[in-house]
């Protein structure tokens, strides 16, 4: 098998994760804004501030629940992707 067979193997593996890392941070971009949205419409006084909100949703459980819901979305997408 020619040497430059090899190089487009490994270049289609590295956008692939590339184009799968993206999808799921974008996933996770959505999940932490909508958490955003939802504090600065649920929290009613006058001490609401960006920080005081992304101290209140960024945490570890919230941050596994985004991953998890990443890599769900990411695989339903590319099996609607298959699909179609």
């Amino acid at each position: 098998m020619p040497a430059f067979m090899d190089r487009e193997k490994r270049h289609k593996r590295v956008i692939g994760l590339l184009r799968a890392v993206i999808e799921i941070a974008f996933i996770i971009f959505l999940f932490y804004s909508n958490l955003l949205m939802a504090e600065f419409t649920t929290t009613k006084g006058q001490g609401k501030s960006l920080i005081f909100a992304i101290k209140d949703i960024v945490s570890p459980d919230n941050f596994l629940i985004a991953v998890i819901c990443g890599l769900i979305g990411y695989v339903g997408f590319e099996f609607l992707r298959k699909k179609l």
